[in-house]
């Protein structure tokens, strides 16, 4: 069984960014990494390979062809191939559903038993790629994973959000979006990214697969988040308690403050 791992590059976590004076983000000079998501759900499919679930693991990407250090930095976690999808002047504008519509065209010509990828980029924190292939390909899904394991041709996963934590068991093929919790991403030493330089990475002109690239979401405005107000100093507990009902924190939960 393969899995395919999409995998996005994205700005290095540790960098802070600026929104610039023309309301874009200028990602020239900054450091550009594997999403860390992303890293975690590669990491999983190794995991899957080595346990002997799995026989191969593909990693993809979508984009320019300097996208080709995220995926040589996953053929360096393990990997075994890389595909990057040159998709030219309308990466810019690439949004989940181009992206999930790329990913099917693409599998069309695989066997795959499992599509894992992260749950959002740190980018753009849609998360809406998983959602859209696995409608795509009518597949079953489950995201924000934290826990997955094999278990006689069935995918057994443990979702998790704000509301609590559900395990949910998938039939057949099935597309599955990581959250941090999934797995820790090892370590990528020096001979294993030397060796990553030998292992096969295939470049696809986009406009090859036939498929419609053209935005359905546009960014309205970009805006750095609103300075944050220096906090005050109470007395004590009483003061406290008197400055929080101040904001009445209660007032659409249905309780008194």
């Amino acid at each position: 069984m393969r899995i395919l791992v999409p995998v996005k590059r994205v700005v290095d976590a540790n960098v802070r960014v600026r929104v610039s004076a023309s309301g874009v983000i200028d990602t020239g000079g900054l450091k550009m990494s594997l999403n860390p998501f992303d890293e975690c759900a590669v990491e999983k499919a190794l995991q899957l390979r080595e346990a002997g679930v799995a026989t191969r693991v593909t990693v993809l990407t979508c984009g320019h062809a300097t996208s080709q250090d995220v995926l040589r930095t996953a053929l360096a976690m393990g990997a075994d191939d890389a595909v990057l999808i040159d998709t030219g002047a309308a990466s810019a504008t690439l949004d989940s559903l181009a992206v999930a519509r790329l990913l099917r065209a693409y599998m069309a010509a695989g066997d795959f038993g499992l599509v894992l990828c992260g749950k959002q980029a740190i980018d753009s924190d849609i998360g809406g790629v998983a959602a859209m292939l696995a409608a795509l390909l009518d597949w079953p899904q489950a995201l924000n994973a934290s826990a997955l394991s094999a278990r006689s041709g069935h995918w057994q996963v443990t979702c998790g959000d704000d509301g609590g934590t559900s395990t949910w068991e998938l039939d057949g093929p099935g597309v599955i979006s990581a959250d941090l919790r999934l797995a820790e991403p090892r370590r990528v030493t020096l001979p294993s990214i030397v060796k990553a330089k030998q292992k096969p990475l295939v470049m696809i002109d986009g406009a090859s697969l036939g498929v419609d690239l053209t935005p359905r979401t546009t960014i309205v405005e970009l805006r750095d988040p609103p300075v944050r107000e220096a906090g005050i100093k109470v007395a004590n507990t009483a003061a406290l308690l008197d400055a929080l009902a101040a904001h009445h924190p209660f007032d659409n939960l249905g309780a008194n403050a």
